[in-house]
């Protein structure tokens, strides 16, 4: 599909320059109208060229206003936590025969009336409107010989924010937040003094609120803007990029572009590739269907290609993990009864000693097992070489036969927490030789047994290889539930909604002091 697409490019504008040197010859309006035709098409094709050459996801998250709906009221106690730790230097001041200090400034309460909605190709919209914050202060004043201290509790009333958070993909392919604007302002300010005096000082309490909230609206930016830009981008971390699966293979969830935002939903495309960690540049090459999302209605969808699986059975043939031998305990007696029945004549033929020597069977999957995703379910196709020995004790192995297999396996995908596993099930089977069509008919018999003997055997040991499961990229501290699983042609979407474990500021200080997400 790329090489005709950049075939037809290279067509259409040598086509374009031949027509071009005619128009410059007859130097007409029309030509001029046609040569101004020409450079549209060639620009729409080059773009078009460019689109085709884009690398496609195997990976594809969908959050959708119902996410981010989940999302506000953590979002709140978050920004909450952050403005109650701010911090305001003392104050000095005089005015006539007064002079105060104002200090210990605290944050006792806010009543803050919030929204976060998603901002159209920009990233996240939160806002504040017409909310209180209460505060509480130490006074000293002296006004002639009258010396007076006490505390004095304020209201700041008409507390507006607007802060819009711009989301990127960085250089590593990550989620961040690579900037904040912000704009807050505190309508107006009252002050309510206690003390001998404190009647007395109402009429200065203007003077000293006006003080206090120029001080405080210069204080909530610099505080939403280290929360995002520190705090939220740490806890960005904590989604996974590039990393270990098991001993044997990675994943890289590194995102292709920057996020897609509408006022509906946020998308991300991210690479979704595993890779051999032997060999970290041996990957296979992205030619799978690209994941379509069309549903809003859970909070979160996660859609994955074939290339997601394909690239995890490639990852796990070339590091040598798909194969195995079936010998001694692990031999079911009545196989070895049937491969010794089925192989007499050959064994006799080599040494009639090696009736009583044990057989084994050694299979190694011979090229990179491939799925397939309909609308019906999940398959893996596997071809596997599959070698009958005997075993002469002190002796090098002695082979029978060299036979070929062919499965078909059922993958069951489900998904817990943010792990998501594939269970295998063989459904079909077939072996044979592709040297003697008389030793394909012998091995009938052996057809039913070989394929228990798989199921018994074989399929649990890769299930347990693959029982884990990988990790989603999603943050510490946030699980799908109520998952639903959808097969589609070429891709799966699943369903789900979100939960947070525990809250946001919980997880950034785990995340600071070095803990891990135990559950992952």
């Amino acid at each position: 599909m790329l090489a005709q697409n950049v075939y037809r490019v290279y067509g259409f504008i040598l086509w374009h320059h031949s027509k071009g040197n005619e128009c410059l010859q007859h130097k007409s309006e029309v030509c001029s109208g046609i040569m101004g035709l020409l450079k549209v098409s060639v620009i729409f094709l080059l773009s078009l060229i460019t689109m085709t050459l884009a690398e496609p996801p195997g990976c594809k998250i969908r959050i959708t206003d119902r996410g981010l709906e989940m999302l506000k009221a953590e979002t709140k106690r978050f920004v909450e936590g952050e403005l109650s730790n701010i911090t305001m230097p003392e104050m000095r001041g005089k005015e006539g025969r007064f002079q105060y200090t104002i200090k210990d400034v605290k944050i006792t309460e806010l009543n803050l009336t919030s929204d976060l909605r998603f901002q159209p190709d920009v990233g996240l919209l939160f806002e504040v409107q017409n909310s209180s914050i209460t505060l509480n202060f130490q006074r000293r004043i002296l006004y002639w010989l009258f010396y007076d201290e006490g505390a004095i509790n304020a209201s700041a009333e008409g507390v507006n924010i607007f802060t819009v958070l711009h989301l990127i993909k960085d250089q590593d392919g990550r989620l961040k937040i690579s900037n904040i604007t912000c704009n807050a302002f505190i309508t107006k300010m009252r002050a309510r003094f206690s003390g001998t005096l404190g009647r007395v000082y109402d009429f200065i309490g203007t003077l000293l609120t006006t003080g206090m909230r120029f001080v405080l609206n210069k204080q909530i930016c610099p505080a939403l803007n280290h929360a995002a830009l520190v705090l939220v981008n740490q806890l960005l971390e904590t989604v996974p990029v590039r990393t270990e699966v098991n001993s044997y293979v990675g994943i890289d969830y590194s995102l292709l572009n920057d996020p897609v935002v509408t006022e509906t939903s946020l998308d991300m495309d991210f690479r979704g590739m595993f890779y051999d960690l032997k060999n970290e540049n041996d990957t296979l090459v992205n030619n799978a269907v690209n994941p379509v999302l069309r549903e809003y209605d859970r909070m979160v969808y996660l859609a994955l290609s074939e290339y997601f699986f394909d690239s995890g059975l490639y990852s796990y043939f070339k590091g040598g993990l798909f194969q195995t031998q079936i010998a001694n305990e692990r031999m079911p007696k009545d196989l070895e009864m049937l491969l010794r029945t089925t192989y007499l004549g050959k064994i006799m033929m080599l040494d009639p000693a090696f009736m009583e020597h044990p057989l084994s069977l050694e299979l190694e999957v011979t090229s990179p097992p491939r799925s397939t995703i309909k609308t019906s379910g999940a398959m893996v196709a596997v071809n596997c070489n599959v070698k009958v020995l005997v075993l002469p004790p002190g002796k090098p192995a002695v082979q029978l036969s060299s036979l070929t297999m062919e499965g078909n396996f059922n993958a069951e995908v489900s998904m817990k927490g943010k792990r998501l596993t594939i269970h295998l099930e063989l459904k079909k089977f077939k072996i044979f030789s592709s040297e003697s069509a008389f030793e394909s008919f012998a091995l009938i018999p052996l057809q039913g047994p070989l394929k228990t003997m798989l199921q018994i055997s074989a399929v649990p040991l890769i299930n347990n290889y693959i029982k884990r499961g990988v990790q989603i990229p999603l943050p510490d501290g946030m699980d799908f539930i109520e998952e639903v699983v959808e097969y589609h042609n070429g891709y799966i979407i699943v369903g789900a909604n979100l939960h947070f474990r525990t809250g946001l500021r919980e997880i950034i200080e785990r995340k600071l002091s070095g803990e891990t997400d135990n559950s992952v």
